[in-house]
């Protein structure tokens, strides 16, 4: 048997953008494209009528993942219908330039809901839920409401929430716009922004310039630093991005309890919108490590056979905004078995089990 670890095909992020029109979706995707820092991200454009991609920006940041429409415009614009299509020919491997990210930029009359749920229904092994990011117009945000009442329930079922415009009101409105934006996002993590300028790290891993493990790269670990606020390192860089959220990074050699960990998880703050990272679970699993993928409201375990001799740790990064990063670090930390090499209880990992995906008929075959 090989000790080398079984590479499963890498999943990519589906981000599900979303906004009704004027809100500033558009111009989030191109800050994306602009700021990725490597990382290719394929674009889904899910209305060709509102499609407002400089043709040439497009092409520059995707290569090969865009579709000619014959108009000038370089991108995948399909019908909900289509979208498993598209999803599978963006993501067939493709040596070295593979796509990292794929970014789906909604009508601004859809109904982001119905996107979410293909995206979740797919039955492609190499794509994962990347979260649902609604763009909110804090200029118009009454008035969208008022002919738009289904933006409430787009503000429920949010993953991350943009409030955008912010240099444009008063600030006394600003704080008006965002406090009622936080109760109807329900523990989603709300974040202003101006010019739809969000950092591309908040939303997915950019590449990284060195190994990555799973979905979380070492440059993480180096980065975040135990809970410091990002911008205290980054405050150069475009307009303060990184001020907008905190992380948390963890790293124990004690392997996690798999009880507490699912009721940290369970209980997860409001504001926290992205954990990655592996868990060692010790005696409860010696065979695998466990990936952890949480966006939203959205988790998700995949297991993975220890490679003989390599250390047995847990690293994980949390990310969010408005979160309160030491109590977070403290609570994480806690999960720690008092007795890691005690023998498990057999009912310790149905937790855990409940969010571990089946693999599929081509994973099953490869394994």
């Amino acid at each position: 048997m090989s000790q080398q670890r079984q590479e499963l095909p890498q999943q990519i992020p589906v981000v599900v953008l979303a906004g009704f029109l004027g809100s500033g979706k558009t111009t989030l995707l191109n800050h994306l494209l602009h700021h990725g820092g490597g990382t290719r991200i394929g674009a889904i454009v899910n209305d060709f009528g509102s499609i407002e991609i400089d043709a040439m920006a497009v092409a520059g940041q995707l290569g090969d993942s865009t579709v000619s429409l014959g108009n000038g415009c370089l991108c995948c614009a399909v019908d909900a219908s289509e979208l498993d299509e598209y999803l599978d020919r963006l993501t067939r491997p493709s040596g070295r330039n593979g796509i990292d990210v794929i970014v789906i930029e909604a009508s601004g009359l859809a109904e982001p809901q119905e996107l979410v749920r293909m995206v979740l229904a797919s039955e492609n092994p190499r794509i994962v839920y990347g979260g649902l990011v609604e763009v909110v117009d804090a200029v118009e945000f009454d008035t969208t409401r008022e002919r738009h009442p289904e933006l409430d329930r787009h503000l429920a079922i949010a993953d991350l929430v943009v409030v955008n415009k912010a240099d444009r009101v008063p600030e006394g409105e600003h704080r008006r716009v965002l406090e009622r934006v936080r109760g109807l996002a329900g523990g989603a993590a709300v974040v202003p922004a101006t010019y739809a300028r969000v950092d591309p790290e908040f939303l997915f891993d950019c590449r990284p310039t060195r190994e990555r493990i799973g979905q979380l790269s070492f440059d993480d670990l180096h980065r975040y630093d135990g809970g410091s606020t990002a911008g205290d390192e980054h405050d150069e860089h475009d307009g303060h991005l990184h001020s907008a959220y905190d992380s948390v990074s963890v790293e124990s050699e004690v392997p996690l309890d798999p009880r507490r960990l699912m009721a940290f998880l369970d209980s997860r703050p409001e504001g926290l919108y992205r954990i990655k990272g592996y868990v060692d679970f010790g005696a409860a699993d010696t065979r695998n490590r466990y990936t952890v993928h949480a966006v939203g409201r959205f988790l998700r375990f995949s297991p993975e056979p220890w490679v003989p001799g390599e250390p047995r740790l847990s690293r994980l990064v949390l990310i969010g905004a408005g979160i309160d990063a030491p109590r977070l670090n403290k609570e994480l930390t806690a999960c720690a078995q008092d007795a890691p090499h005690t023998y498990a209880d057999e009912h310790s990992m149905w937790g855990v089990l409940r969010y571990v995906q089946e693999p599929s008929e081509a994973e099953r075959d490869a394994g």
